[in-house]
């Protein structure tokens, strides 16, 4: 086998081993197109990315087309090494036509995308029962938590209620770093930049969990900072916010367990173990968790490798975690 013919067999091998593998990618969407959209907002992001594709798909094929063809049209074959090739002149009316046409392309999707920008930016005023929620979000070293008009603190698990326009206040604590909410089926990024406030919005279509991640990288815990929004019918979501009110106002709820799974099982492990990212040290059986005032204190400020990811939180929320840690981890055996 000569060498010419076996690079033709490794090239032919390669590209069937890439359209087998690329089949099933493209029949279960495998990231090459946007999840299917479940907010009016987010239907309007996913048709500017049909519209913007489409032009890109014709210049793909146009351009690789004619790139194929003239390889095979003015193609070497026979002629001498040294013999000039054929000698093409300009034409005038296909010059014009390569410059008038990007021109007439990129205005089209300029007046699609700005079209389009309103009904990404404006918060529906209410929906047909005459309501919206407002929840602030806040992202952190390496959480979301979100706080509801009533005052009830969630943590990277955001409930929403059926078919209302949910108003999001994005924010971040002037001592951490930008991170970026994005829940794909319910709308566009925004990000959570400290000392900015940015804004979006989501009216959900369906109930179910829609999940999500942060989306600047913010942290070497950065892949491990999801999000998720479970939509509930009105009458659920209202009764699960009256319920987490009157829990959280009477320090019982799971407020606790809730925002160490999200803040610091991240990296200290779920039933404290150390070790999981940054090096962190062991939580269950240290003496240290058990001391309420040592521990806010390095939530609140920081050590070493760890931020910050105490820094702002309530008396309510501090009492929660640390009694959650003096219960479950100081002294006891897990891990």
């Amino acid at each position: 086998m000569t060498p010419a013919v076996g690079t033709r067999l490794v090239s032919a091998g390669a590209l069937v081993a890439l359209l087998a593998n690329a089949a099933p990618a493209l029949a279960g969407n495998g990231g090459f197109a946007p999840v299917p959209p479940e907010s009016p907002n987010a239907h309007d992001i996913t048709w500017t990315w049909w519209f913007v594709s489409i032009f890109i798909a014709i210049i793909f094929v146009l351009v690789e087309g004619l790139l194929i063809l003239f390889v095979i049209r003015y193609r070497r074959g026979k002629r001498a090494r040294d013999a000039d090739g054929p000698q093409v002149h300009g034409s005038t009316r296909l010059e014009t036509m390569w410059t008038v046409a990007p021109v007439v392309i990129l205005a089209a999707i300029g007046v699609a995308v700005f079209s389009q920008l309103p009904g990404l930016r404006d918060v529906p005023s209410a929906s047909a029962a005459g309501e919206k929620l407002e929840v602030t979000v806040e992202g952190r070293q390496y959480y979301w938590q979100y706080v509801y008009p009533n005052g009830v603190i969630a943590a990277d698990r955001l409930r929403a209620p059926l078919g209302v326009p949910v108003e999001l206040t994005v924010v971040a604590p002037e001592t951490d770093v930008i991170h970026s909410w994005w829940i794909p089926a319910l709308g566009g990024k925004i990000d959570a930049i400290p000392g900015v406030v940015n804004s979006t919005w989501f009216q959900a279509e369906r109930t179910g969990i829609f999940r999500g991640q942060c989306a600047e990288l913010c942290g070497l815990a950065h892949a491990n900072m999801l999000a998720e929004v479970e939509v509930l019918p009105v009458d659920e979501f209202e009764a699960w916010l009256a319920e987490q009110e009157a829990a959280q106002a009477a320090g019982n709820s799971d407020l606790g367990e809730e925002v160490y799974t999200a803040a610091c099982s991240t990296c200290h492990g779920l039933e404290g173990q150390g070790g999981v990212a940054l090096a962190a040290p062991r939580l269950a059986g240290s003496a240290l968790v058990a001391d309420a005032a040592a521990v806010e204190q390095i939530v609140r400020n920081g050590r070493n490798q760890m931020p910050a990811v105490g820094g702002g939180w309530s008396e309510q929320e501090m009492d929660a975690v640390t009694d959650y840690l003096a219960q479950e981890l100081a002294g006891g055996s897990q891990g």
